[in-house]
């Protein structure tokens, strides 16, 4: 404790902390390592605590050398110690004067930490020279390593240069035999020579290394074997793959690899060699069309070689040119291929009439056809068959559509198919189609009416399908019925019945009052049963479409007649460019069943799309071979089109100059029908009114009421609408009458054709007739101021009349056409003047008339012409 004393007399006590010698740094030494196989010796200091008060408090670096500095260089000198002063009687603060031996310790301390920290800074330094002499020499090891490495790679493309030179000059001088001698030859004058004996070698050569001199006995001298050296190889070059992280690590150029190297040396070997290679002989499938690069590549030959064969057949191509199956034929045999033809219509391939191998036939019901002219009744005959009345359904008591029923024989008890087709001159093409179809055809002729147009069409259609005939003579029931006229009319057709002595059945009926129907039944049946019809229903169903028609409620529905097998709901059916999956089939009766055998007529949903009347319908295994199928056509479709459009219209020049000489002009038409039967009788007719004159030009034509994009359409060629039994919706109605299209409906085809043809006719030139009036004979020509000349005449024959045309003719010859501009009578216009008086005549625009000239007058008179 030290005492201090204060001025009032106070004592305090001050306690002090006593000094030692211990050093507060503990010292050491540690060898750290590094990458790359280096270490390096690091000095480490563990400084101790100073404990002030009792608790420990990190010791200060810094204050030490401060502290040296400020301590005297040579101690002082010792001195007895004083007594302690005797403390204040008022107390303080008492300070206590340092001994001589604590200074000199004090100080002696001082000094030995001055030299330690000497000490310390010495070994620091000669650590980094050693250190940075360490560096040096590594670093003087990988400069001499890169050196040598640069050097082996110098030496190594030399020799590889000189190599490839020297094959190169063998094979140019000597051939392939001596290019081996003299690459050989090549690859020793690469190697450097050996030194001589007796010369010594440098020990820093790079290349070599350090070499030792041995001496032989005698004092000759010998090469020395070269030592192992101690240096470490350069770095093997790393192979494979060249990527991002490869290319920015690596220490050298990248080089060729062995493999590399190896593909390029077989590859000079193949090119050198003259064997030739073995023909590849190849399959080739060529279809209908196929250009020139995929047939090479189909034959693996190249394109020049087919463009050149090409060429010596006098044809010049380039490679992206299509050509003909049969040229691609030639081709490929020339070359030594094998030809395999196919066709795009191989899709169609085992759709229709497949060879049924099965013996589980059994009998099917007849599919007969009802035939003849309008109005002899068949709807009629039907309608009593099958207790219906189909015929006041038909707009003007004709049928227009085609109808498939079945009915049940009362006999028998077995069920015949009719099929009812219109008689109208329009509708060939369903005739045509209900005659194919048929097994047997009723032809249906009226007693008081006898063989008409369409009675002989329809003989002519039985006969071209090859079916027997059954004549029903109908109307029996009329006061002029003559059914003996109708068998002897038949006989101009060659159609003898068997009360003639032929073979045709012939029944008489009345639809009316139902005579004989059941006679007509039971040979029908009995002509079946001679035909023996059998089929297998369990094959997959083929058929006909009948009629076809969209309907706003089911979509696309289609009449089909089935033929073969059974259709049943959920098949996957293909008719023309129309595809689908069926939903529903309904029979004559408007009962939903679930399937159609043989010979039964059921309308079918599940149409894509309204097939065309009289497209044949098969069921495929999945829809790929119905896409197929249907693709094929829809493109065949288009390209018919596309031709017929090309060859009726061509280009625009081949248009503009057809106008101008033909003058032809177009009757644009939009028409939409309820069903495609209907739709093609009306195009067919239309088809035959048009002349060289004037046509009709159908825009578009297709079944389904109308729409407002046929109205936008025939806005845009200002083309008429005609609905045949349908109408136009609410919105395309508004449109039409906004923009002022004309919509015209129509139910019968008559009224149709007829209009039409008046609206055709109303674009035909008219026709110029000239009506030969009177000649006059000029017996005087007077010159009148203010008129001209003016020819003084005596009409010779007929009249002439003012304002009429006249010619004026010298020497039989016409000098001039013009008209009549003053007919005088004395001083008076007339009228007219009779044969045999004399008048005076001037002509509009002329002048130079002559005594003699004749003047011949006529009126021109302008006939509306008709189709």
């Amino acid at each position: 404790m030290v005492d201090t004393k204060t001025p009032g007399d106070k004592t305090l006590s001050v306690p002090t902390k006593t000094l030692t010698l211990k050093p507060r740094v503990e010292t050491g030494t540690v060898r750290q390592s590094f990458s790359h196989g280096r270490t390096k010796q690091v000095v480490v200091e563990k400084r101790g605590k100073r404990r002030v008060g009792g608790e420990a408090t990190e010791a200060p670096h810094a204050p030490e050398p401060a502290v040296a500095k400020a301590a005297p260089a040579k101690p002082a000198p010792l001195a007895r110690p004083a007594a302690p002063p005797a403390p204040p009687r008022g107390g303080g603060v008492v300070l206590r004067t340092l001994t001589e031996d604590e200074r000199s310790a004090r100080a002696s301390a001082l000094a030995d930490a001055k030299v330690r920290d000497m000490e310390e800074r010495r070994l620091a330094e000669e650590e980094a020279k050693r250190r940075n002499s360490k560096e040096g020499i590594e670093q003087a090891e990988r400069e001499a390593a890169e050196a040598r490495r640069k050097a082996e790679e110098e030496r190594h493309r030399q020799e590889e240069e000189a190599k490839r030179k020297a094959e190169l000059e063998a094979k140019r001088r000597f051939g392939e035999a001596e290019a081996k001698t003299a690459a050989a030859a090549a690859k020793t004058a690469a190697v450097p020579p050996a030194r001589a004996p007796g010369v010594a070698a440098d020990a820093t050569d790079e290349d070599e290394g350090p070499r030792q001199i041995r001496r032989g006995p005698g004092g000759a001298v010998r090469p020395a074997a070269a030592p192992k050296t101690t240096a470490k190889p350069a770095p093997q070059k790393q192979r494979g793959r060249l990527t991002l992280v490869t290319a920015l690590n690596a220490d050298d150029v990248r080089e060729r690899s062995i493999a590399s190297f190896r593909r390029r040396t077989q590859r000079l070997k193949g090119h050198a060699s003259n064997e030739p290679k073995e023909k590849l002989v190849r399959e080739v499938v060529i279809p209908e069309a196929i250009n020139i690069q995929e047939l090479a590549n189909r034959m693996s030959e190249r394109a020049v070689d087919v463009i050149r064969l090409l060429m010596k057949q006098g044809a010049m191509h380039k490679i992206t040119d299509v050509i003909d199956a049969d040229t691609a034929q030639l081709i490929a045999e020339e070359l030594g291929h094998t030809v395999k033809r196919v066709a795009a219509s191989d899709v169609e391939e085992g759709l229709f009439d497949i060879v049924d191998d099965s013996t589980d036939t059994e009998p099917r019901s007849p599919v007969v056809t009802v035939m003849g002219h309008v109005d002899h009744g068949k709807t009629s005959l039907l309608d009593a068959l099958r207790h219906a009345n189909v015929v006041s359904g038909e707009a003007g008591g004709i049928t227009q559509h085609i109808g498939a029923y079945q009915v049940t024989s009362p006999e028998s008890g077995k069920k015949i198919t009719f099929i009812d087709t219109p008689g109208h001159a329009a509708f060939t093409a369903m005739r045509a189609r209900g005659a194919k179809v048929t097994d047997i055809v009723v032809l249906v002729v009226a007693a008081d009416d006898g063989v008409m147009p369409q009675t002989v069409e329809a003989i002519n259609h039985a006969k071209a399908a090859k079916v027997p005939m059954i004549v029903a003579i109908n109307k029996i029931d009329k006061p002029d019925a003559k059914p003996e006229r109708v068998r002897t009319e038949l006989l101009q057709h060659e159609v003898q019945v068997e009360s003639l002595g032929g073979e045709v059945v012939d029944v008489e009926v009345s639809a009316k009052n139902k005579t004989n129907l059941d006679k007509l039944l039971e040979m029908i049946a009995l002509q079946a049963e001679l035909l023996d019809l059998k089929t297998n229903a369990a094959r997959p169903a083929e058929g006909t479409v009948i009629e076809a028609k969209l309907d706003r409620g089911r979509g696309p529905v289609a009449t089909v007649l089935v033929q073969r097998g059974t259709l049943r709901v959920g098949d996957i059916i293909v008719a023309g460019a129309e595809m689908g999956r069926v939903r529903a089939l309904i029979n004559d009766q408007g009962d939903t069943v679930e399937e159609a055998g043989p010979s039964v007529p059921v309308e079918v949903l599940g149409f894509n799309g309204p097939p065309e009347a009289g497209d044949r319908l098969a069921v495929v295994e999945n829809e790929a071979r119905a896409r197929q199928i249907t693709s094929y056509r829809a493109h065949q479709k288009r390209e018919n089109a596309a031709a017929s459009i090309s060859g009726m219209r061509g280009s625009l020049e081949q248009m503009m100059s057809q106008l101008k000489t033909s003058g032809r002009k177009d009757f644009p038409l939009i028409i939409k029908a309820d069903v495609q039967g209907s739709l093609e009788a009306i195009l067919g007719s239309l088809e035959k009114l048009g002349t060289d004159e004037v046509a009709a030009r159908i825009l578009h034509a297709g079944v389904g009421g109308i729409s407002e994009s046929d109205v936008t359409l025939a806005e845009g060629f200002n083309a008429a609408i005609i609905g045949f039994s349908v109408r136009a919706n609410k919105e395309a109605a508004a449109a039409a009458k906004r923009n002022g299209i004309e919509i015209r409906y129509y139910n019968i085809i008559y009224d149709l054709v007829d209009d039409v043809k008046k609206a055709m006719s109303g674009l035909l030139a008219p026709t110029l007739r000239e009506t030969m009036l009177g000649n006059a004979q000029i017996l005087e020509v007077f010159n009148i101021s203010k008129v001209g000349k003016v020819a003084g005449c005596r009409v010779t024959d007929g009249t002439v009349e003012r304002g009429a045309n006249v010619r004026l003719i010298r020497d039989n010859v016409v000098v001039h056409e013009g008209k009549l501009s003053t007919l005088k009578r004395f001083k008076d216009e007339v009228k007219e003047v009779q044969s045999g008086q004399e008048c005076g005549m001037a002509f509009e625009n002329y002048g130079d008339m002559r005594v003699g000239d004749v003047i011949e007058c006529y009126r021109v008179e302008t006939i509306q012409r008709s189709l």
